[in-house]
This record gives C-alpha cells, sequence and structure tokens, in this order.
C-alpha cells in the first residue's frame, strides 16, 4: 500500500504487520479470556459488547486486522474484508454509533468464504438469524435493521479504540463468552508461560473444591493480614 501521506484526508489503507507466529495463536484458542485478563491485571477489555453468535463455545482468537470509519458508513469494511487473510479478526471502530448497521449477512457470507475469524463492532449490526448459527463470531454494541451508507472515509490498519478496548492492528484479540480482551502482540508470547501457569493452578484448586479438601489458610491468612482476627 502507498504510504498514508499520498491518501485523502480521513483516509489510510495499511498492511497488518504479522509478527505472531501462528503457532503461538493456536496455543492461545485453549486459553480463556477470563484467565487471559487475570494475568494481564484484570483491568483489560472491551466493554459492552454482545456475542451474537449464540453459541457459548464459539471463541475467536487471532491478529487484529483493525478499521476506523464513519459512523453509520461500511465502505472500508468491505475493502478490509478483501485484505483479510483466514484467521483474522475484524476489529471495527465505528465510534458506539447504533443508527445503521455496519455489518449484515451478505458481508458475513464474504467472511465466511475468505475464513476470517470474527468480528469485534463497537457498533451495530443486522440480520441476527444469519449469525445465529454461530458459524461467524461475532461481537457487537447492538443491532438494528437500518443499513449503512458506503460512503466514507476510513482508515485499514490504524490503531483504533473499540468499546473502550484500544487495539493495535497485528495484536492479539481473544473472545469468547466471557468477552473479548486484547493482547499487543510485543507482550503474546511472554504471556503464555503464564496463562499455562494459571491455568495448572486453577486446575490444583478445582480439584481441591471438589474433593472438599480446600485450605481455609488460603483466605485466612488474607484477612489477618487486613486486621481480621480468624
Amino acid at each position: 500500500m502507498s504510504d498514508s501521506g499520498s491518501w485523502p484526508p480521513g483516509y489510510g489503507i495499511k498492511e497488518m504487520p504479522r509478527t505472531l507466529a501462528p503457532a503461538l495463536i493456536d496455543a492461545f484458542r485453549a486459553v480463556p479470556v477470563a484467565v487471559a485478563g487475570d494475568c494481564m491485571g484484570r483491568s483489560l477489555g472491551a466493554l459492552g459488547l454482545k456475542p451474537y453468535h449464540e453459541s457459548l463455545h464459539a471463541v475467536l482468537c487471532g491478529p487484529a486486522l483493525t478499521v476506523q470509519v464513519r459512523p453509520g458508513d461500511n465502505l472500508m469494511i468491505h475493502k478490509a474484508l478483501m485484505m483479510a487473510q483466514a484467521g483474522d479478526i475484524v476489529v471495527i471502530d465505528g465510534g458506539g454509533d447504533l443508527t445503521q448497521a455496519l455489518v449484515g449477512g451478505l458481508m458475513r457470507t464474504t467472511a465466511l468464504a475468505r475464513k476470517i475469524g470474527g468480528f469485534v463492532i463497537d457498533g451495530a449490526i443486522r440480520d441476527l438469524v444469519e449469525w445465529a448459527d454461530g458459524r461467524m463470531p461475532v461481537f457487537a454494541k447492538g443491532h438494528t435493521h437500518r443499513g449503512p451508507s458506503k460512503e466514507g472515509p476510513g482508515r485499514i490498519n490504524a490503531p483504533v479504540a473499540c468499546a473502550g478496548l484500544v487495539v493495535q492492528p497485528g495484536d492479539l484479540v481473544m473472545g469468547d463468552a466471557d468477552g473479548v480482551i486484547c493482547v499487543p502482540a510485543q507482550e503474546v508470547a511472554g504471556l503464555l508461560p503464564r496463562v499455562q501457569a494459571h491455568l495448572r493452578r486453577e486446575q490444583a484448586i478445582r480439584m481441591s473444591n471438589e474433593q472438599g479438601t480446600s485450605d481455609p489458610e488460603r483466605f485466612d491468612a488474607v484477612l489477618r493480614a487486613k486486621g481480621l482476627p480468624v
């Protein structure tokens, strides 16, 4: 793509930086969003998004292809779908506008054909019956029957703010029944051993809970440290 300086005001198209190894992305597919969030300080994640694919078992996990659009306009989303590779997560900053849908059933068929990994949309979608089959994960702020304009402007693979989540192109985006989170690309490799260790600790606690052998000292010690005489 040409340098962004040659684009008209309000427009820009760049290629996504592809720095995440496929094996690393695959390793995170088995990591719950809640666990990744715990290991990142429990302070990050998109707010106010709803899964419209109606499957508690559907997950999205892949590199972010980011799109910034004028609220209610999806011209640049169509272009982004033509650029997307299999497994990419299309992250759309639509400004949270719910008056016009940005993505609908026809665009969904394109995404399925290109094997896109899912959508995260700070805006509205439509054609809910089609999304409900669970084949294409989609998290959106809301829905409406009203369609979009196709006039622009917009940017592809620029930093975006999506439902309170800062996403750089190429970051790892994860979504499941608990919500959506973004892991900065430069932090993904270092996060993996931490989430794996966290999962092992959780499994040990789960087994202890199931067997009735939980150690009361686990929380009593915390309470005593806060001055409670237990």
